[in-house]
Order: structure tokens, then sequence, then C-alpha cells
């Protein structure tokens, strides 16, 4: 019945370690730049992924210290650090960040850029949907934007600014 329940001592290391690497996860991503959920970019994705791994992996292995998780986060954090820092150089963001694409402009739909974004028609009338928008003709523009969300600007407050 060892699969079930080996003894309370390795119930009380992987609890431990858990809470060890909890802690050290929340001191690092406090201490790294404040990021929104909505801003997530594909690399902030495969930390968070990593993060929970790194955690799950160390706290349930009974041959993985905490040092060593926690050299594997620290680690991990530090990187991501440094990959957000280097986002503003003008090639690695290009390559760490999808460009901003321009779906629709003056009510008419770009379909190769379209496909290019991987969308579909039904994605775009979703998008649209959940801003108020009942038709494309009603639509100066939508941006596919780098974080994955929808700015849409809409024929009639273009012309209420102008």
């Amino acid at each position: 019945m060892t699969w079930f329940f080996s003894s309370w001592g390795a119930v009380g290391e992987a609890c431990g370690k858990t809470a060890l690497l909890v802690l050290t996860a929340l001191v690092g991503l406090r201490l790294a730049p404040r990021r929104t959920l909505a801003e997530l970019r594909i690399f902030d994705f495969v930390v968070a992924v990593a993060v929970g791994a790194i955690i799950g992996r160390t706290a349930t292995a009974a041959g993985t210290s905490f040092m060593v998780g926690f050299g594997a986060l620290v680690t991990l954090l530090v990187l991501h650090t440094l990959v957000g820092r280097l986002r503003f150089l003008r090639r690695l963001k290009r390559l760490l960040d999808h460009p901003v694409r321009t779906l629709v402009t003056e009510g008419r739909i770009d379909e190769a850029t379209m496909r290019a974004a991987q969308l579909t028609r039904d994605d775009l009338d979703g998008a649209l949907r959940q801003q108020g928008v009942d038709s494309v003709s009603e639509v100066e523009s939508v941006l596919y934007e780098t974080q994955g969300a929808f700015t849409v600007r809409r024929r009639d407050r273009i012309q209420e600014q102008r």
C-alpha cells in the first residue's frame, strides 16, 4: 500500500518543500517587475508553467532537495527578468513578441492578415460581439494586439472625435 501512503516523514518533507518553494516563488515574483495577467507574453506563460512544474516536482520527488528546486526556481525567475529587459532591444523584441496586426480597416477584413494570425471569421465576430459590435461595417479598425487581445475602434466614435 506504499502507492497510497509511504510515511509521515515523507508527507512532512513534501509539505515543507512545497511551502518553502511557494514562498520563494512569491518573493521572486514580487521582486520582479509588475505585469498583469492580460499582458502575459509567451515567455511569461512558459515561466508560469515552469514555476509550477519545479514546485510540483521538487515537492514530491524524494530524491530532489529543496536547494535543487530553489536553485532552479531562482534561475528561472532571473532569466524571466532578463528576457523582460531584452524585449527593449528591437531585434530581440521581434523574436519574443508577436507583431500587432490590423485585421479590419474601414470595415473591410484583411483575409491574409487573418490567416497569418491564424484567426477565423468566428474568432473576429466573437471579439466584435464582446465589444458590443454587431457588424464589421460598424468598425473603423480592429487590431490584434501583441498579447492576443483585440482593440476595436468603432466608426461612430472616430467621427465624434473629429
